[in-house]
């Protein structure tokens, strides 16, 4: 007997991914740069897409805890999906840090609070249930891209933090000490999920499978660290800042170096995946964790081109922000026909 449409939107809720959330930031990251260059209609339409996307998913979230508790604690204790639920604050943050773009400065407060929370929160509980709650050994063989959602969701809060400073008054230092501990905090984790990742592509067999689009958060998380510190580096003088400043305005250009080392190899794996080993390129929400990196890296490019007078790097921006426009779409467009046939449709039955 087919399933009914009820049975095929509740069993879409139940496999809702943890990461989908990147949808929101690849949408509010894209808004963020076309803003940036002035293109504020076309902005204003990822905005939107970005907000209706949070607000969407975090109902959706609230109905799987509570009508599908097992699946969530499944993906929360599994190493291979719960840093996922970091895309949750980098989201968060980047629809905030959009926000404060046109002066909605209060709804940037109200997320930067919730995605602070969640990124102290998931900070501590995530990683003690990955080494303690875990009984399967060794751990190291279930790192993957997604690994790299901690370090995005630590710069987010660096960035969405900066973004309050026009309005912060008597907070500004606070806000400042905010952003400078959470990019420190940012940087160090990308070191460890560097050496994970690294290890667990050294030690253990990949297969084509094995490399999935997630590993292009790897690249995003040196991009958004590089967006973070140039937000921090162009702050007002603060206690904080004065030791720091030069020091983070030096670790950017490496981040950014790093970052774009990293693209071409990102592009050989996929390659190799879909072309050489025949991997079927099919819609997955994984996806998503390419295109916000794509995005950001545009972002980095115009961040680090506009601070370092680098108008070369601010043209890769620019081409860059619109080729990540087009990857966008893209996945969008399979991402609605995917809603289309599994939900709306269902599984064709097969012919008698």
């Amino acid at each position: 007997m087919p399933a009914s449409a009820a049975d095929r939107v509740n069993a879409a809720i139940r496999s809702l991914a943890p990461g989908y959330f990147a949808l929101v930031m690849a949408s509010g990251i894209i808004s963020i740069g076309l803003q940036t260059k002035g293109f504020e209609l076309v902005s204003g339409i990822f905005l939107l897409v970005c907000a209706v996307g949070f607000v969407l998913l975090c109902a959706l979230t609230v109905v799987r805890l509570l009508r599908y508790r097992d699946a969530v604690v499944t993906e929360f204790t599994d190493p291979r999906t719960d840093f996922g639920f970091f895309t949750f604050v980098a989201g968060a943050n980047v629809l905030g840090s959009r926000l404060a773009m046109d002066g909605r400065f209060t709804w940037t407060a109200v997320l930067l609070v919730l995605g602070s929370l969640g990124w102290l929160v998931l900070g501590y509980v995530v990683p003690w249930t990955v080494a303690i709650g875990r009984k399967e050994r060794p751990l190291i063989a279930t790192a993957n891209g997604t690994w790299f959602d901690w370090v995005v969701s630590s710069q987010s809060v660096a960035i969405a933090a900066t973004a309050m400073e026009p309005v912060a008054g008597d907070y500004r230092s606070g806000l400042a000490l905010l952003a400078v501990v959470a990019w420190a905090v940012g940087v160090f984790l990308y070191a460890a999920a560097g050496v994970f990742v690294a290890l667990r592509l050294m030690l253990y067999p990949v297969g084509p499978r094995d490399l999935t689009a997630s590993y292009w958060v790897a690249m995003g998380a040196c991009a958004i660290t590089v967006v973070a510190g140039a937000h921090i580096a162009g702050m007002r003088p603060a206690p904080v800042l004065e030791s720091e400043r030069d020091l983070i305005a030096g670790l950017w250009l490496l981040f950014w170096a790093f970052a774009t080392w990293l693209i071409p190899a990102l592009v050989a794996a996929g390659w190799w995946r879909h072309v050489v080993r025949k991997v079927p390129l099919t819609y997955d929400a994984g996806l998503w964790g390419m295109v916000f990196p794509v995005g950001m890296y545009g972002v980095a490019c115009l961040s680090i081109g506009s601070a370092d007078r680098l108008p070369i790097v601010e043209r890769v921006g620019s081409g860059e922000l619109w080729f990540a426009v087009l990857v966008w779409s893209l996945v969008f467009v399979a991402m609605a026909v995917h809603f289309v046939r599994t939900v709306v449709l269902g599984p064709r039955r097969p012919a008698h």
